[in-house]
């Protein structure tokens, strides 16, 4: 049988922790950034945890399973 294919944009985006949580990076850190605080783009910075109810779905586009 066929090895399943992952989705490579997921495989991009997130990571998997040692805990088995999922790792993504914050949105609105790429461009337009004058007019944002110095605090504001220092937290967008920082990875955030998936939140469950996301969990499953991306779990699938990463082939491990639920």
């Amino acid at each position: 049988m066929p090895k399943q294919k992952k989705n490579s944009s997921a495989k991009k985006r997130f990571k998997l922790t040692s805990t088995g949580k999922i790792k993504r990076k914050h949105a609105f850190k790429n461009h337009i950034l004058t007019k944002k605080s110095k605090a504001r783009k220092k937290r967008l910075v920082k990875f955030a945890i998936v939140d469950p109810t996301n969990e499953g779905s991306i779990k699938r586009l990463l082939g491990l399973g639920k």
